[in-house]
């Protein structure tokens, strides 16, 4: 994949507020930004353009959300099934709730999201977001790495 300006703008555009969560909530920097580049499709994606969600985060039945078709990775293959995703009034917005996932979990599970915030550095959290649940794609934890180490993601890691 070719590097473009639209690539360096996007990551530019989130990397303050991304350094800002792992500062509050201890969520890598880089894993962050490797999320919001892979799920939004560089920020393209109808749900992240139209409605400000960067990571693909569902809505439970109490949260305003838009239907969207979505592939999911189950029992050994691709299936497309209709969702209902988060909407946000910002960035930003998409970004702290993004944070706070990690921090407080799901409904049926505080703790689900916890080893990646103890994760020792971005490989470990990558790996751990796949085991945790955060997408179904086997390939997932190969993908973030992937764009961490092509755009020198890890240069706004806290460390």
């Amino acid at each position: 994949m070719k590097t473009t300006n639209q690539h360096v703008q996007f990551i530019e555009s989130q990397a303050k507020q991304a350094q800002e969560m792992q500062q509050k909530y201890n969520v890598l920097a880089s894993i962050t930004l490797s999320q919001a580049i892979l799920e939004s499709d560089w920020g393209r994606s109808t749900l992240a353009a139209q409605f400000h969600n960067l990571y693909g985060i569902k809505a439970t039945s109490s949260q305003t959300g838009k239907n969207f078709y979505t592939k999911e990775y189950t029992n050994g293959k691709w299936v497309t099934i209709k969702d209902k995703f988060r909407t946000f009034k910002s960035d930003r917005e998409s970004m702290v709730a993004h944070s706070k996932l990690f921090i407080d979990g799901t409904a049926w599970n505080p703790e689900q999201y916890h080893s990646v915030l103890t994760a020792a550095n971005y490989t470990e959290a990558a790996h751990e977001l796949y085991k945790d649940g955060y997408a179904t794609d086997p390939d997932y934890p190969q993908k973030l790495i992937t764009l961490i180490k092509r755009y020198r993601l890890d240069r706004y890691d806290n460390n």
